[in-house]
């Protein structure tokens, strides 16, 4: 089983930056695929970025190119991933989400290919 715990969350004015960071633990293995999600109110779960633990394979939504930058480092027993949020939009507000996959996904960015989830850390972005 695989625990996830997301924090970093917050308020911040349009421009400004964030940093969130999801900590895996439990029975983690070496080969692993992480991506973070977002949900606004009334739409619809969308992948923001992901990231592979063997080689990086980082893939981002177009809406966050160039902004949003994906990163992890591991221990022994767990892995921190990392999501810097540059220049952020009122656009960017939503509630954000870390998942892991222990399979290969065929979409990094799509939310069914991953099996276990955090419960998330609301990002709001004031214009």
């Amino acid at each position: 089983q695989v625990q996830l715990v997301e924090s970093g969350g917050g308020s911040v004015q349009a421009g400004g930056s964030l940093r969130l960071s999801c900590v895996a633990s439990g029975y983690v293995y070496s080969r692993w695929h992480v991506a973070w999600f977002r949900q606004a109110p009334g739409k619809e779960r969308e992948g923001v970025a992901s990231i592979f633990s063997l080689g990086g394979n980082m893939r981002y939504a177009d809406s966050v190119k160039g902004r949003f930058t994906i990163s992890q480092s591991q221990d022994n027993a767990k892995i921190t991933v990392y999501l810097r949020m540059n220049s952020l939009k009122p656009e960017d507000t939503a509630m954000y989400y870390c998942a892991v996959s222990l399979l290969a996904p065929m979409n990094a960015l799509l939310p069914d290919e991953y099996k276990y989830w955090g419960r998330g850390t609301q990002v709001t972005v004031s214009s």
